[in-house]
């Protein structure tokens, strides 16, 4: 029987990529499409059989479509609302929100222990993006000074990404302590040397042009070592959100991170 799935987002960029993944797969079914900006009652999808119901109540859609998983690409206080509602109706969810503060992962964390359903929390969807950030852990092992630069689209909203910051925090859990980060003896410009966290420089991109693109530097006596990795278009997401959205249904807890379901 397919998994049945309401994408919440719907109509935001990710959210559409989502929405004809789920209607392409044999193994998905998509029963219905949450956004705050709707103006019809059904998701336009004329080569799919079945009305796709949408709607700007993710409660009341949730409760009438029933699914198994709810795939959420929206904003931290909307994903956190939704979590509040779809796990005490034992529905799963798979959550590629930016922006979601270690209290609201520990809060979903919290609601997954209490009505044992299972969700995954991701920073990124993206295969190649995720590898990456594995690869840089490995790394941190060898070397004491490291840097990252994040490139994303003009419209993004926060900075530095949820990606930049997850690849540090994995880094700095990786190497056990603090990189090296080499005072500054004088900054002519304030803030040049970008944001800082466990030692780990982060300088942050915006502007039209690019997709989404992280590289992550390491430097050490007489070498450096770069690491990149660049999204090309929003189906780079596409393989890692069915990857989870089939391995949520098996669980009952929280999973943070695509690397816990690639095995790496």
């Amino acid at each position: 029987m397919p998994i049945r799935v309401v994408v919440n987002g719907a109509l935001g960029r990710v959210g559409q990529e989502v929405a004809r993944a789920v209607l392409a797969d044999p193994e998905l079914r998509l029963v219905g499409a949450v956004d705050l900006n709707v103006s019809q009652q059904y998701l336009p999808a004329p080569e799919y059989p079945d009305l796709i119901p949408l709607s700007s109540n993710f409660g009341a859609l949730v409760e009438r479509a029933r699914p198994d998983v709810v795939v959420d690409f929206t904003r931290a206080p909307v994903t956190v609302e939704a979590a509040r509602v779809a796990f005490p109706l034992k529905v799963r969810m798979v959550i590629g929100t930016t922006g979601l503060s270690p209290a609201d992962v520990e809060e979903i964390r919290g609601l997954c222990r209490q009505y044992q359903v299972g969700a995954v929390v991701a920073a990124n969807f993206s295969l190649g993006a995720v590898l990456l950030m594995h690869l840089a852990a490995t790394a941190s092992r060898f070397f004491a000074n490291a840097e990252i630069i994040e490139m994303h689209h003009d419209k993004k909203v926060d900075a530095p990404s949820g990606t930049a910051l997850a690849t540090a925090r994995m880094m700095a859990d990786a190497r056990g302590t603090r990189f090296v980060y080499p005072p500054t003896e004088k900054e002519v410009l304030a803030g040049v040397r970008g944001g800082e966290m466990d030692g780990v420089a982060i300088h942050s991109v915006r502007m039209p042009g690019i997709m989404a693109s992280q590289e992550v530097i390491f430097g050490g006596k007489g070498q450096t070592l770069v690491l990149r990795h660049d999204t090309l278009s929003r189906e780079a997401y596409v393989p890692g959100v069915v990857l989870a959205v089939k391995e949520v249904v098996q669980r009952r807890e929280l999973v943070v991170g695509l690397d816990k379901l690639m095995g790496l």
